[in-house]
């Protein structure tokens, strides 16, 4: 699967590979592109899924979020640990 924006593709890596959570594919880490994403300041936080960081994308605020550090609880809500994979906001980023 590819994540893409403005036709440059800032995440790539097989649908085996990624995390499916609430509706949105979590890119493992290993799979963004160098210098796709730039950390914002933008706090969030979680109810299961904790603290999350949210990241620009290719200028576009708070296009992406991760959660660096998910509690046990969450990782074994999903079944997998998903701390640093990155999802991204449909609404400017194309993930297909």
């Amino acid at each position: 699967m590819k994540a893409t924006i403005n036709g440059r593709v800032v995440a790539e890596a097989p649908e085996s590979e990624l995390v499916s959570i609430e509706g949105n594919w979590y890119f493992p880490p290993s799979s963004i592109a160098d210098g796709a994403l730039d950390d914002s300041a933008t706090p969030y936080t979680c109810p299961w899924k904790g603290v999350a960081q949210y990241h620009d994308v290719a200028g576009q605020s708070d296009a992406a979020w991760s959660y660096p550090q998910p509690p046990s609880s969450a990782v074994t809500r999903v079944g997998k640990d998903f701390g640093g994979y990155v999802a991204f906001d449909r609404r400017y980023v194309e993930v297909s």
